[in-house]
C-alpha cells in the first residue's frame, strides 16, 4: 500500500500506539462492544502514557505532536477497537484541542494539563435533537446575570456525555445583540448547578464508546468560562472542523486495515470447490477494491492532515478525505462480511461489529450529503 511518510516523532507515536493496544485493548475489544462498556481505566492509561495530550502544547502536558500524530493514534486504535477511538477523538481533538486553540491563559493553565493527563475525561456538546448538519439551529441559550451566565436547553448524541469531566458547550448568546448568529462556547464541568446529563443512548455501533443527552436547566456558568468573546464562538466551530473530520477519519483507515486483513487471510484459508476462494474472481475483485479504496483513503487523510499542520486551509482537502474514507469503510466491512459468507455473519467474527462502527462515519462529524455540499461549494467557489 502506498503511505504517507511519517517523522521519525510520529513512527515513535505509532509504536507506542501499537504496544500499548495489544496489551491493554486487544484482549477486551469483543467484551467491551458486547457489554457496552466505556473502559475508563485503560481511557486514563492513555494519559499516562502521553496519548491524550497528542494535540496540546507541552507546557501543560502535551506532545505538540499535530494533526497527523492524532490522526495515527486515532487509526491505530481504531484497528482493534473504533468506540475507543471515537471516545479518543471526541477527548482528543473535538475538546482538548478546541479548548486549547481558544482559551485565554488562565483557562489553558487550569484545564489543559488534566485533559492530557487523564485526571479529566472531556466531550464537546453542539449537537441538538434540532440542530445537527444544521448547527446555527441551536436553541440552548444562555444570558448573562452578574457574574454568571445562564443556560438552559438539551443536547443530544454527546460523545462522552456519561463520563466526561470538562464539557465545551456552545450555546446561543441572548445578550450579544451584535451578532447575526450570536453563538458562544463555555466550559462546563461535571457537577455545576443546573447541569446534568439526560439519558444514555443505546446505539447500533460503536458501542463502548458512552453517548447522551445533556440537560441544561438554570445552569450556572462563571462568566470567566466563556471562551473568548460573547457571541463570536461561530469562527471557533468552523477552525475546529476541518481537523475534527481529518482526524476522525482514522478510524475509517483502521477499520479498513483490519477488512483487509481478515479478507486476504480467511479467503487463503477457506476452500470451496477443492481450491481457496481466494483464487475466484470475484472474491479477488472485492480484495483489489477494497486495498484500492484503503490506500486512496490513507493518502488523501494523511495529506489532508498534513495540510492543516502548515496551516493551510483544508475545507475541500478534509470534507473529501472524510465523505470518501467513511463510504470505503462501510463498503469494506460489508465485502468482508460477504466473503467470510455465514461466519462473517455471526458474532464469532469482529468484522460485524466493524460495519456497525463504519456505519457511523457516514453520519458523525458531518453526513455524507453535507461532505459532499462542502466540496461543491469550495469547487464552484473557484
Amino acid at each position: 500500500m502506498t503511505e504517507i511518510v511519517l517523522t521519525e516523532e510520529q513512527r515513535m507515536i505509532r509504536e507506542v500506539v501499537e504496544s500499548f493496544v495489544r496489551k491493554e485493548i486487544e484482549p477486551i475489544a469483543s467484551q467491551i462492544d458486547e457489554e457496552e462498556k466505556f473502559p475508563e481505566d485503560i481511557f486514563r492509561k492513555m494519559g499516562e502514557f502521553g496519548l491524550l495530550g497528542v494535540l496540546l502544547p507541552k507546557e501543560h502536558g502535551g506532545a505538540d505532536a499535530g494533526a497527523v500524530a492524532a490522526t495515527v493514534v486515532i487509526e491505530v486504535i481504531s484497528k482493534v477497537q473504533a468506540s475507543v477511538g471515537l471516545s479518543f477523538g471526541a477527548h482528543a481533538v473535538l475538546c482538548a484541542n478546541n479548548l486549547s486553540e481558544n482559551c485565554n491563559q488562565r483557562q489553558k493553565d487550569k484545564y489543559l494539563p488534566g485533559l492530557a493527563s487523564g485526571k479529566s475525561i472531556g466531550a464537546m456538546a453542539l449537537t441538538e435533537p434540532e440542530a445537527g448538519s444544521d448547527a446555527m439551529g441551536i436553541k440552548t441559550h444562555a444570558v448573562k446575570k452578574g457574574n454568571e451566565y445562564v443556560l438552559n436547553g438539551t443536547k443530544t448524541f454527546i460523545t462522552n456525555g456519561p463520563v466526561a469531566d470538562v464539557f465545551l458547550v456552545y450555546a446561543k448568546s441572548l445578550t450579544a445583540k451584535d451578532q447575526k448568529i450570536p453563538l458562544s462556547a463555555f466550559i462546563v464541568e461535571k457537577g455545576c448547578p443546573g447541569f446534568s446529563v439526560g439519558k444514555k443512548i443505546t446505539k447500533m455501533g460503536m458501542r463502548a464508546s458512552p453517548t447522551s443527552e445533556l440537560i441544561f436547566e438554570d445552569c450556572r456558568v462563571p462568566a470567566e468560562n466563556l471562551i473568548g468573546e460573547e457571541g463570536k464562538a461561530l469562527n471557533m466551530i468552523w477552525r475546529g472542523l476541518n481537523v475534527e473530520r481529518i482526524t476522525l477519519s482514522g478510524i475509517c483507515l483502521g477499520i479498513l486495515h483490519s477488512c483487509l486483513d481478515t479478507a486476504v487471510r480467511y479467503s487463503q484459508e477457506r476452500r470451496q470447490f477443492g481450491k481457496p476462494i481466494a483464487e475466484f474472481q470475484m472474491i479477488q475483485q472485492m480484495i483489489a477494491d477494497m486495498s484500492t479504496r484503503m490506500s486512496a483513503a490513507h493518502l488523501m487523510v494523511y495529506y489532508s492532515a498534513q495540510e492543516a499542520d502548515k496551516g493551510r486551509r483544508v475545507n475541500r482537502e478534509a470534507a473529501e478525505a472524510k465523505l470518501f474514507a467513511s463510504e470505503a469503510a462501510t463498503q469494506a466491512a460489508l465485502d468482508t462480511i460477504q466473503i467470510l459468507g455465514g461466519y462473517g455473519y455471526t458474532r464469532e467474527f469482529p468484522v460485524e461489529r466493524w460495519m456497525r462502527d463504519a456505519k457511523l462515519m457516514e453520519i458523525g462529524a458531518g453526513t455524507s450529503q453535507i461532505m459532499r455540499y462542502i466540496i461543491a461549494k469550495e469547487i464552484l467557489k473557484q
